[in-house]
């Protein structure tokens, strides 16, 4: 830019534009803002060569008086014609380029280039790869125009070598680093991140160890400094938190001031999570304060806040604790308005939501409905907004979703006892047509088993909460030379069901099924035998858990009932009754988990008939750790390899998960279990064989003992699907069945 060299104001009469090739002259004159008339000094040229300069057309920019003629003398820039990423591999081109503002058709600005790097490198350093250097490379074509490089050197991610804690004295600094997400670097920490050094996860773990040290009674705790230092080539970092753990105090006097008289006070203290003498838990405040909302509300009152008042007495060190309860005006919804879907449907997002217009305003509600949009996973993002509308109790509420893909390809490959080795692959897609619906495509291969799906349901048949699909799948179990079961079967299935809601933790079903089946027992000596099922069963389902998903713990029971009838002119004729129930405890800050469970099957025949092995119930493998798949129950005495089968079963399990030494972002858990187990007698006519009886004809060996077994497992939730080693040892067995000290399952989708 070249600057003239005189001070006193000219006239300006005539505007000369030099150098221009695409911009017309009159476009560059307007741009300068200058008229005809204006007086212009040395101060003023300056300002207009830098106004045209700033517009990122020209890369040069001359403005001078000759007499009474502005002479404006432009070098244009260059158009950009390409713009490119190379050198990425740990951040995708299409997410970097979201932040690069140089463009095609846009003039090369080199100031806008120096932005795009430094955004570029914001990205990265997010991801902790401080260490990485952009060049942006500027390669000129002819037409004066350009393509622009942007080439990374990524380098490896800046890893924290060190994380060490100054001041204090009540927790040991292994207790810490236990209480944050950051975590020290380690080969081991391959499949995290929590290692890499990030800005936003080190302000994160201040307020962890706030909630740590405040689970404790240390109310007055602070994070006085944070200081951190990075190796030289930035690839390393260490980072000390100094802190102020002040003196733990206890809780004093509890109080609940209850302003509704007809609410028993008894009642409101019995729900306190908080006792009097105890330390100071800012969690048990937390969950007092849902206690009461819910106690309050079985008693009509909807509409309170619970607002905990705490009086320090800093001499005692406790601390009194007064939960206040405010009685609010109800207010109402006046309209619901779905805002950002382009795809899905309004029906099915209202479908969803548990709310209406005219309701009673909940914000607790309010969130319920956006979890469980969020669970459809048809939406990246949910905002429920209120606004007030004015003089009224009435309430406006905003749904802003933000969609995401639906559809899903996807395979495996894995490995699990009763199926050996599987490879699948599969489309799915969630929310077909944006009706909500779900279509599924599937088959899989394996050693023992292979199949063919396709599934279809409707969430919401005739626009209302009641479920509906079919089922078409096509079966090869090839279990002739697996464990105990001694068969093989082909079986093409179709199936049709609905499903409803009976309770806010009930749902029932009812399924109606054809299954055409092909069936070779080795024990029976017949070949292959055709049969066809016909069945018409319902099924009840009860869930209710409190879960702490990043454990991965549960405390809450599910159970499942259902009754079917096989019959309807088929080649088998049966009831079968099923029934299941599990219990879950978590405790100990939420990493430990007591879980039992219990299972019954029977299979009732109708007016005496025969029911197939290959459709009998067996126990061992995963139902009965320490035995074999089907290895216990009665068996042929010429074929004690293989079981007959029971037409009843009872068993169950009780197993403690526990933490191990590994950190707990690796998912993994310890477990010690005992299952115990008991198989039905088979068919009558299976007591003997051959059958009918003959002078041949010997006992098989028939029982309906108990089963018992003991063993310890470690389980494994990998990135790429659960993966789960137990070993079992049978405390009681009979000389007959199969041992098998060692599981192992696999199970992975990418």
């Amino acid at each position: 830019m070249l600057f003239p060299l005189y001070s006193e104001a000219a006239t300006v009469a005539r505007i000369d534009v030099y150098g221009n090739q695409r911009m017309d002259k009159e476009s560059i004159r307007i741009l300068s803002e200058v008229k005809i008339g204006d007086n212009v000094n040395s101060e003023k040229a300056n300002q207009i060569a830098k106004s045209l300069q700033s517009s990122g057309y020209f890369s040069k920019v001359s403005v001078t008086m000759d007499g009474n003629v502005l002479k404006i003398n432009i070098t244009e820039a260059p158009i950009i014609n390409k713009v490119t990423v190379e050198g990425n591999d740990e951040i995708s081109a299409d997410d970097l380029k979201k932040e690069i503002k140089a463009t095609e058709r846009t003039s090369y600005d080199e100031a806008v280039i120096g932005a795009d790097v430094q955004r570029m490198l914001t990205i990265y350093q997010r991801k902790g790869f401080f260490g990485t250097k952009i060049e942006p490379k500027k390669i000129e074509l002819s037409d004066n125009r350009v393509n622009i490089v942007y080439e990374i050197q990524e380098g490896h991610p800046t890893y924290i070598t060190d994380i060490d804690f100054e001041g204090n004295t009540v927790f040991s600094d292994a207790a810490l680093r236990g209480a944050i997400l950051s975590r020290e670097h380690a080969w081991w920490r391959f499949m995290t991140q929590f290692d890499v050094f990030d800005e936003d996860r080190i302000q994160y773990d201040q307020q962890m160890l706030a909630q740590f040290y405040m689970r404790s009674g240390y109310v007055d705790f602070k994070v006085k400094d944070v200081k951190g230092t990075f190796t030289p080539d930035r690839q390393y970092y260490s980072v000390v938190f100094t802190v102020d753990e002040g003196n733990q105090y206890k809780l004093g006097k509890i109080t609940i001031d209850n302003p509704f008289s007809d609410v028993p006070d008894d009642k409101l203290y019995d729900v306190l999570e908080v006792k009097e003498g105890e330390v100071y838990n800012i969690d048990d405040v937390d969950v007092s304060m849902s206690a009461l909302r819910g106690a309050v509300a079985d008693y009509g009152y909807a509409f309170i806040n619970v607002d905990p008042i705490p009086t320090k007495n800093d001499e005692e060190q406790t601390i009194d604790l007064e939960f206040k309860i405010e009685k609010t005006n109800r207010i109402y919804l006046n309209s619901i308005n779905i805002l950002g879907n382009v795809r899905t449907f309004d029906s099915v997002i209202e479908q969803l939501l548990p709310m209406r217009s005219g309701d009673p305003f909940s914000l607790q509600t309010i969130e319920e409905g956006r979890q469980q949009l969020m669970r459809t996973r048809f939406f990246k993002d949910v905002q429920m907004v209120p606004t007030r509308v004015a003089d009224e109790n009435m309430m406006n509420l905003d749904v802003k979703v933000e969609e995401q893909p639906t559809g899903e390809l996807s395979g495996g490959i894995g490995w699990s006892n009763i199926n050996g080795f599987m490879v699948d692959a599969g489309i799915t897609e969630t929310n077909f047509m944006g009706r909500g619906q779900v279509v599924q495509l599937r088959g899989s291969l394996a050693q023992y088993q292979r199949q063919a799906l396709l599934s279809f349901t409707e969430p919401y048949l005739f626009g209302r909460p009641l479920s509906a699909g079919f089922d078409v799948s096509y079966t090869m179990y090839n279990y002739s030379s697996l464990g105990g079961f001694g068969y093989d079967r082909d079986s093409f299935s179709v199936s049709g069901r609905m499903g409803w809601k009976l309770t806010d933790h009930w749902t029932q079903s009812v399924r109606l099924s054809a299954s055409f089946d092909q069936n070779y027992d080795l024990q029976a000596a017949n070949g292959w035998m055709k049969a066809e099922l016909y069945t018409l069963g319902t099924y009840f389902k009860y869930h209710n858990l409190d879960t702490n998903f990043a454990q991965n713990t549960h405390t809450g029971v599910v159970g499942n009932i259902g009754v079917s009838y096989t019959g309807f002119g088929g080649t088998e004729s049966f009831m079968r009754y099923n029934a299941d129930i599990t219990g879950m405890v978590k405790f100990w800050d939420d990493r430990w988990q007591l879980r039992s469970s219990l299972e019954f099957g029977l299979l009732q025949s109708i007016d005496g008939g025969y029911i197939s092995r290959v459709y009998r119930y067996f126990l061992g493998g995963e139902s009965l750790r320490g035995f074999d798949i089907a290895g216990v129950g009665s068996r042929n005495w010429a074929y004690t390899t293989y079981s007959l089968g029971g037409l009843w079963k009872v068993n169950g399990s009780t197993q403690l998960n526990f933490p191990i030494f590994i950190p707990d972002e690796y998912q993994i858990k310890g477990f010690i279990f005992a299952d115990y187990g008991i198989l039905g007698k088979p068919p009558k006519e299976e007591y003997m064989y051959p059958y009918p009886p003959t002078s041949d004809s010997k006992p098989n060996y028939i029982d309906s003992d108990i089963r018992t077994s003991v063993g310890f497992g470690i389980y494994w939730n990998t990135p790429m699907g659960p993966m789960n080693f137990s070993w079992g040892w049978p405390l009681k067995m009979n000389e007959y069945d199969r041992e098998q000290r060692f599981l192992l399952s696999f199970e992975t989708q990418f």
